[in-house]
Order: structure tokens, then sequence, then C-alpha cells
């Protein structure tokens, strides 16, 4: 089957048919998590989305190198304190036990969606040298300079000189004074106040700071990314892709940095997944209008009637592209669980049924193909995972009709069949990633991941001496016929 696989460009803002620089092969980066705090929702769907990307390109027969960074490094500013040391201060920890606490909770719960892992996993922390050594090239390219330790990049002569700084957010250089996480005291060493920070001298009680030529100190924000993409993908690859909240500052600011230290756009192709929304809204803590993967799970909020699987929730971030805004609410997840379902049961099915017909000669199999041909051109057409689930759904129709006796089986081939089951293998199994977790037979490594979320909030409630949430959680276990079991490390957990 011949593919021409289109993408849509946030670079150019138009759909285009996909080249890979070198034949066969696809270097890939994603902005990963800020692992200062639980990964939330919206962040889940950006990563599942990167995921089915990464495994439809697979299916395609390239030769993916994945890299998805972790940014360990305190930049992030919030109320003038960095959010790494914030963390740390709070829950009495190091800066890097609450990098590594969080690392593992991200990496629980993207294997509770069942995503794969990706070729690279870069540590911000783990790059301070390549930092550094790309604040020196873009000073000596002329587009960085120092001032009090600190180290800034110029905007107003980068876009001067290159007239590229704006073009891949549409943004205007005075867009950034709105943007900046810089404090005052730092907007008045620049030049202008658009310029943004590449190097910055630390506090004396910062936790997170380095040697370098210009101060002891820590990178700007934007700086892992340049220097991480390109240790491991090179100067000029193919994908860098994120959600649409970082394509200004920070991938704007990405162009900059990379162009102004080897004159090179890094990537040929920009991917921006779009924001997630609850019952019409944009999540905020705020308001209450928020829910956690847990509570997701668990249903545990005002906000959902119950708990849904983690793959029903995967299944309902499917039936939206993913550059359109996804609207979260308790009856498009029970829509999605009915749908989910069907779509199983029909997998299940599919695998029962047996044909001795080697003919291709009656419409079936004509009509089999079509929706087959039809789903593979909607992954072809910019990742359309919607379009995709309804030509599969178009199949479970024609699927149920055999098992039920209401279509005639006999015309359909064994050729047709043994295509039929493949392409809900490859879609379900190896594209989408689906499992059935509706069946305890096929969900050990599901269990296992849910299991340790569990503890980690039974553990969370201790750690906050809220007895009532983990006496709670440990007496619905018992119900479940799950003993947990404390002891000097950590809690395990067996079955009655």
């Amino acid at each position: 089957m011949e593919h021409t696989l289109q993408v849509h460009n946030s670079l150019t803002r138009k759909k285009e048919i996909f080249k890979p620089i070198t034949e066969g092969f696809i270097g890939m980066y994603v902005c990963g998590p800020t692992v200062y705090s639980d990964v939330h929702l919206g962040n889940c769907r950006t990563f599942v989305s990167f995921d089915i990307i990464y495994r439809y390109l697979k299916v395609l027969k390239y030769n993916v190198r994945y890299v998805r960074n972790i940014t360990d490094v305190g930049h992030l500013l919030d109320d003038g304190e960095d959010r790494m040391t914030k963390g740390a201060r709070m829950a009495n920890l190091e800066p890097m036990e609450v990098a590594q606490k969080y690392s593992n909770g991200f990496h629980k719960m993207m294997d509770i969606f069942n995503t794969e892992r990706p070729s690279i996993e870069p540590r911000a922390t783990g790059h301070i040298l390549e930092q550094i050594e790309m604040v020196q090239q873009i000073i000596d390219n002329g587009y960085g300079y120092e001032k009090n330790g600190s180290v800034y990049f110029d905007t107003i002569k980068f876009a001067e000189e290159t007239g590229e700084y704006g073009k891949l957010s549409g943004r205007i250089i005075d867009d950034l004074l709105t943007e900046t996480r810089d404090n005052l005291k730092k907007q008045s060493e620049k030049k202008h106040p658009s310029d943004f920070a590449i190097w910055m001298k630390a506090a004396d009680d910062h936790l997170m700071k380095w040697n370098s030529p210009w101060s002891v100190g820590f990178p700007g924000w934007h700086l892992e990314c340049s220097a991480m993409s390109t240790k491991y993908l090179g100067t000029h690859f193919d994908i860098h892709g994120g959600g649409n909240d970082l394509k200004f500052p920070h991938h704007e600011n990405e162009v900059a940095q990379n162009i102004g230290a080897c004159s090179c756009q890094p990537s040929n192709y920009w991917l921006h997944t779009n924001m997630l929304l609850m019952n019409g809204r944009k999540m905020s803590k705020s308001d209450g209008n928020t829910i956690s993967p847990e509570e997701l799970f668990t249903g545990d909020s005002v906000h959902v009637s119950k708990g849904y699987s983690p793959m029903v929730v995967k299944f309902f971030m499917l039936q939206s592209h993913y550059r359109s805004t996804l609207d979260l609410t308790d009856d498009a997840l029970l829509a999605a669980e009915k749908g989910y379902k069907r779509l199983m049961e029909a997998h299940k099915n599919l695998k029962k049924i047996t044909t001795e017909n080697t003919s291709n000669s009656d419409s079936v199999n004509e009509e089999i193909q079509k929706y087959i041909t039809a789903a593979y051109a909607d992954m072809n057409d910019d990742f359309n995972t919607p379009r995709a689930l309804s030509q599969l759904f178009a199949l479970v129709s024609i699927i149920n009709g055999f098992v039920d006796g209401k279509r005639d089986i006999s015309g359909l081939s064994q050729e047709t069949l043994e295509s039929l089951q493949s392409t809900f293998s490859i879609f379900m199994d190896d594209i989408f990633g689906l499992k059935n977790d509706l069946e305890s037979g096929d969900n050990n490594g599901l269990v296992e991941g849910l299991m340790d979320l569990i503890i980690d909030i039974r553990q969370k409630a201790r750690e906050n001496k809220d007895w009532g949430t983990s006496d709670q959680v440990r007496d619905k276990m018992k119900e479940l016929n799950i003993v947990l079991k404390d002891g000097a490390e950590g809690t395990s957990w067996t079955m009655k």
C-alpha cells in the first residue's frame, strides 16, 4: 500500500507532503515535562498525540529517533521563585529529589496510557556544558551580550539582520514583553525589553546553579531544547513538536537560538497540539474547573459521574484531531466508553471469524478494502485519528453483521479476512496503543501501573497527615480483596 504522508507545518501554516531529510530516517524532538509537580491531563493529551505520531511513522517503516526532554533545571518562575526550588522547599527535599519523584510519576502515567518510551530522554541538568557552549556560540556570532553576569539574546539585532523572528508564531517582538519570565531587575539590564535570558546569574540562595564563563548561574528556559535537539538530532532535523502554548515564546526563541548559534533553522516541520478544555472552558485550579488523571480514573471529582479506565480516556482523546481543541465533559466520556467497548468487542470477535472462501468477487470484499484504504489515507492526512476511527467503526458494523448473521459471510474471502484482521491489529496495537482493559486477563501491566498510582496517592495522603483518605484507600482495596502492606522499603500489595 503506497503512503503519501501530509503534515500541517506550523512554520508555513499549511499542509505539506512530508519529505524526510534522510530517506527512511526521521529525527523528531518533542518538548517534554517540567518535573516540579504531577503531570496534568493537558500534558497527557500532548504526549499521547505524539506517541500516536511516533507509532504511525514506524508503521510507515521509518526509522525514527524520538527525543523528548525532561526539564529539571530551576528556571521557571512562580511568584518570583523558581518552581523547582519552590517544590523542594515545600516538600523539604533536594531539587533533584523533586525532579526524580515527578519524573517517576510522569513515566508511570505514560505507562498507564500505554505510550512508548522515546528513543532518547535527555535531562536539562545533564547537558549544562552543551548549553554553555551554545551561549558562547551565540555571543561569538553577535546575537548575545553579557550584563552583570547574565547573558541575553539580542532580539532586535537578530530580527533586523535575519528577518526570522516571529515567523513561527506570527507574533511580533513587542508581544514578548508580556511573556517574559525575567524580574524587573533583570529587565533593566537588557538593551531592549524583548531580549530574553540565555544564561542567568543566580542569587546566593538559588539552589540549582553551575559555573560558567559569565557567572555562577543557570541556563535560560528556551536554551535546553536548542542544545539537546542539536546534540542528538543535529543542527537540522525533521520534526519538532510540542503543545500549542509553547509556540510563543518558547519555540520562537528556540528558532532564534539555533539560527543565532549555527545559522540553521532547526526543524523542517513544526507540529503543535491544541489545548484540552473542560466543560467548554480552559482548565483552571483557581476556579475549580480542573481534574487530574487520577481523579478521572477513580471518579473522585465533582466533574465526572464515575471513574473511567485509562484506555477509555485515551480513546476519548483520539476522537479529536491533535490540532483541534478537545472538550472534556462527563457526557463525552460516557459516549467514548460506549464506543470503546464496541470497538474492543468487535476486535475480539474478529479473531474468531473464519472463512473458507478464496474468491475476491463478492462486493463485501471491495467494501471492506475501501474502508481499510480510507483508514490509512486518513492517518496519512496529518494523522487524522478521528476520521481513521470512523473508518474502523464502519468495519465494526460489518464485523458485527457477520457475527450476528445479518450479513452473509460466504462472500468473504480468506485474503480479505486476513487483511481485516491485520488492519485491526495494526491500528489497535501498533498505532493507537489501545489495550482491552475491560478484561482482567489482558491487562496485567495496566493493573501494575494503576496499583502503583493508587499507592502513590495513599502515600501522599499519609505525608500530608490526611489519615481519612489513607484509610479510605486501604479499606476500598480491602473490599476488592487487595491487601496493602506497609514496610521499610515502601508499600506492597497482594491479591487475596
